[in-house]
């Protein structure tokens, strides 16, 4: 079968390797599309390998230009063992991109229950940590790289009845921004895009994925590397 990405890599950009996380949703097989395109090498991590099989099957790219794992991001042994094998494989690591998380909502904080504030912050804060503490060190040592993560423009000024989700989205921010600060001398910036809300069906009433895809690649580009520790709203 042929490769349907043989697209010449942009001018002065090599080829990197590209860790997405959340890579079978909407936005995330979007996300590998678009750097399998421009001939990037990809380390998709998702939660059900069937659909990371449907995925590497849309994407045809050749075996050693692709690595995948099903894998539960709130289990930290399991996020080392796969940053290692990423490195291995790959001899580096120059991109996180983290888009796994889901939402909860419509409860005053009187009536959250203790259950949903821990599946936030797990979802939100723990993944973000265990990712950022097994592949810091490998963006680090590639002295080039960009972690991105896709917040809620919520975050700064919280609505009622979404306590749970907006203090775990607070706390993944702070550690991007911490992220930031830490790696900013090796060549690695790290920064969050905000939307609202998710037009996965393009119906203009919210931020669609290629509009949040093109926000990505420009934080990726050479043309972005004094972007570092931003909010960049997209909605």
């Amino acid at each position: 079968m042929s490769n349907p990405h043989p697209n010449p890599l942009p001018k002065g950009e090599g080829a990197k390797t590209i860790v997405i996380t959340g890579a079978t949703g909407a936005l995330g097989a979007r996300t590998a599309h678009a750097f399998a395109e421009r001939g990037h090498s990809l380390a998709l991590l998702g939660h059900e390998q069937n659909k990371l099989d449907s995925l590497v099957r849309d994407l045809n790219l050749p075996d050693n230009r692709l690595f995948t794992s099903a894998i539960d991001l709130r289990n930290r042994q399991a996020v080392h063992d796969s940053a290692e094998a990423v490195a291995n494989k790959f001899g580096g690591v120059h991109a996180l991109i983290h888009l796994v998380g889901g939402w909860t909502g419509g409860k005053t904080l009187a009536e959250v229950s203790e259950d949903e504030l821990t599946s936030m912050l797990g979802q939100h804060v723990w993944t973000t940590f265990h990712l950022f503490q097994a592949f810091g060190p490998k963006l680090a040592a590639s002295q080039w790289g960009r972690v991105i993560v896709v917040s809620a423009s919520t975050v700064p000024n919280p609505p009622g009845k979404a306590g749970a989700y907006t203090a775990a989205k607070a706390a993944q921010e702070n550690l991007v921004l911490t992220l930031a600060a830490e790696l900013k001398e090796s060549g690695v910036t790290a920064n969050i895009i905000q939307v609202k809300s998710f037009d996965v069906k393009n119906e203009g009433k919210g931020t669609a994925p290629d509009e949040i895809v093109a926000a990505m690649l420009y934080l990726f580009s050479e043309e972005a590397g004094k972007v570092n520790g931003a909010r960049i709203p997209v909605y």
